[in-house]
């Protein structure tokens, strides 16, 4: 067969590449839908926490149970979101997202039923296994909605909802605890995410910046047959960078937060700060609303920034980095600190490192092209939240085996302190997307370097 001299122009709608039309109002409501969507997730997390101590009391389980009870939460979370991760090259997001908060609802059923530690058990693994696909998938499907140079924001929203289901879960959720039992809680909790299963189910679907369309799109050129090979990327190459690997590591840092701050900051204030359970809420509030602002004001900041030529290293990889070490040296100053300092610290320890979570899939996006999004994103997720499995137990190992319960949460909060600097300075160093794009042959995750 004989080649022909030069490419034939592009039939028009066909081969032509073109940037699909940004759908404002879809794009947000879809945006509105995914918040709400992490507002419940995280007051699904949180309920345990917040109902730690009378469950405590009324069931007689010890500290390194009751640790052991909030890691089970995590069994299966790495694991799902790795799973789910690679099948999101093939389901629509619409199906993931109605399936998982269908789980939801469903995972608070056991313990209404039997109040008991295999109950409470086998609710947390199930409610860890809907979830741990959720914040990687969630913005998985709001990427599709939003162009790469459009995400900042709604990237710092979608996360916000991880601040404002804390936010709003600590008092709601103390509130329904303290005035109808913490079985209540449960219950409430399982109507509300079949509820937005529904919703879910009958306005989402997938956007036009997904990786269907590259899929679809036919080589036409020599450009384009790049296109198509910098999409297969083995993900080897993908995962095994600096700035996937710092992304990683951030995460890892922050999630390490987190589920201490979800399994035993309440219990803490009660406890150890002799707070009572309105005050206690009322503190884990304003640490969520204390991350909320950060959220909703250093990510578009730093996307705007971005947009006038500031590097994505200096714009998403290295705050991620300082955020981490940042919150790391507050956990370390809790053991000294006394008074309105000791709270301050807390806020920072807890709440600070917030915008981590936003920024690692801002970075990891620069260097991954659109059909192998998904999965390393959940990938990303998976490793980055193993925290979730060790952090609750391992605390409440050091609290049992301590010589008292001060001593050991000073031991837990020396210990996190230790690995999350660890996870801020390996994020500084190790992130640099444009570098690893180069490498890569990939720009904002989207197709071949010029």
């Amino acid at each position: 067969m004989v080649e022909p001299s030069s490419p034939a122009p592009p039939r028009a709608g066909a081969d032509a590449p073109s940037r699909p039309a940004f759908d404002r109002r879809r794009a947000w409501l879809i945006t509105a839908l995914i918040v709400t969507f992490m507002l419940i997730n995280y007051a699904d997390k949180s309920v345990l926490g917040l109902a730690a101590v009378p469950i405590m009391d009324e069931l007689g389980i010890s500290n390194s149970t009751y640790g052991l009870v909030s890691s089970s939460f995590a069994l299966l979370f790495s694991l799902s979101g790795l799973i789910v991760g690679f099948a999101s090259a093939r389901v629509s997001s619409r199906v993931l997202l109605f399936t998982m908060a269908a789980l939801w609802a469903v995972a608070q059923l056991p313990v209404l039923f039997v109040a008991s530690v295999p109950a409470l058990v086998a609710g947390r693994v199930l409610l860890g296994a809907a979830e741990g696909p959720a914040a990687s998938m969630s913005m998985h499907a709001l990427y599709k909605w939003f162009p790469a140079d459009r995400r900042g924001l709604p990237s710092a929203l979608q996360i916000s909802g991880a601040a404002l289901g804390t936010l709003i879960a600590a008092p709601v959720v103390t509130w329904l605890i303290t005035g109808f039992g913490w079985r209540s809680a449960f219950a409430v909790l399982a109507v509300t995410s079949l509820v937005w299963s529904l919703v879910w189910w009958r306005v989402g679907h997938d956007g036009p910046y997904g990786e269907g369309r590259a899929r679809r799109s036919r080589p036409a050129d020599g450009t384009a047959r790049a296109a198509l090979h910098t999409q297969r990327l083995p993900y080897r190459r993908l995962l095994l960078n600096g700035t996937v690997l710092g992304s990683i590591a951030a995460a890892f840092g922050g999630s390490w937060a987190l589920a201490l701050s979800h399994a035993w900051l309440p219990v803490y204030l009660r406890t150890q700060l002799g707070m009572r359970p309105s005050t206690a809420a009322t503190l884990i509030s304003a640490i969520s609303a204390f991350s909320l602002v950060l959220l909703l004001a250093v990510p578009p900041l730093l996307d705007r920034l971005h947009r006038r030529g500031l590097s994505r290293r200096w714009s998403s990889g290295a705050p991620q980095g300082i955020a981490v070490a940042v919150a790391a040296l507050a956990m370390a100053a809790l053991p000294v600190a006394t008074g309105w300092a000791h709270i301050a610290l807390l806020a920072v320890a807890f709440g600070g490192h917030a915008i981590v979570f936003p920024l690692h899939y801002m970075t990891a996006s620069a260097v991954v092209p659109p059909p192998r999004r998904g999965a390393v994103f959940g990938i990303v997720a998976a490793t980055g939240t193993l925290p979730g499995l060790i952090a609750p137990y391992l605390t409440g190992r050091l609290l049992d085996s301590a010589a008292s319960p001060g001593t050991g949460y000073d031991h837990a909060f020396l210990l996190s302190a230790a690995v999350m600097l660890a996870c801020g300075l390996t994020a500084l160093v190790a992130i640099r997307p444009e570098r690893d794009a180069r490498r890569l042959g990939v720009t904002e995750g989207t197709g071949p370097t010029p």
